[in-house]
């Protein structure tokens, strides 16, 4: 494995000569939390104004969540870490997620841009809606996958910016922190370690 190269650096290197392109790619973390918080409301809004019950709701929820977990390990193994041999493929790697990798502690390049976020959820909700041809069942279904969108966000951010207390919580940032200073082609689950246990491309446990 190569040696990898990380920075300490709080700010990333610029990525865009245009002044209006490097604004869209940096981000305040809270401002997913005001974009989809409220595709959440309206999505449960549209459930119960067709009259779902409350059993069908949360059930459909939580299957949005689970999906979401296996989507997000998914992206994370498969799109944003291959890694292409084209020097224009490299450049896109390194819009992406490169940096992340090379500037961990930049804080304003450690949830999704709008920009880039707002097009993969339409394009997550049309393919969603191919599957659950019943609006009653896609509207729950999809604000289930936002909130599990949200919660690998925010607990994103957290892990590069927070010291937990809990010892769950502790385990989840270690699963990580080994990700970015350890070993890059292992632990590709953020929000939860499941499928890197399933798929086994988790971290082997130290001996006592």
């Amino acid at each position: 494995m190569k040696k990898l190269y990380i920075s300490n650096s709080t700010e990333s290197v610029r990525m865009f000569k245009s002044n209006w392109m490097e604004a869209l790619s940096k981000v305040h973390f809270s401002l997913p939390l005001f974009i989809y918080v409220p595709v959440i409301a309206i999505m449960t809004w549209l459930a119960f104004d067709r009259n779902i019950s409350i059993e069908y709701f949360f059930l459909l929820l939580a299957a949005g969540v689970v999906i979401w977990t296996v989507t997000e390990y998914i992206l994370h193994r498969f799109i944003f870490h291959f890694e292409p041999s084209s020097e224009w493929g490299k450049r896109i790697h390194f819009i992406f997620h490169g940096v992340h990798h090379d500037y961990p502690k930049d804080a304003k390049r450690l949830v999704m841009p709008p920009s880039a976020s707002i097009p993969i959820a339409i394009g997550f909700y049309f393919l969603f809606s191919l599957v659950f041809t019943n609006k009653t069942l896609l509207y729950p279904f999809f604000a289930g996958f936002v909130t599990g969108y949200l919660v690998y966000d925010m607990m994103h951010y957290a892990m590069h910016h927070y010291n937990f207390k809990s010892r769950l919580m502790k385990r989840i940032k270690q699963h990580h922190m080994l990700h970015h200073y350890d070993d890059p082609t292992k632990g590709y689950g953020v929000s939860s370690s499941l499928w890197d246990v399933i798929f086994q491309s988790g971290f082997p446990k130290k001996k006592k």
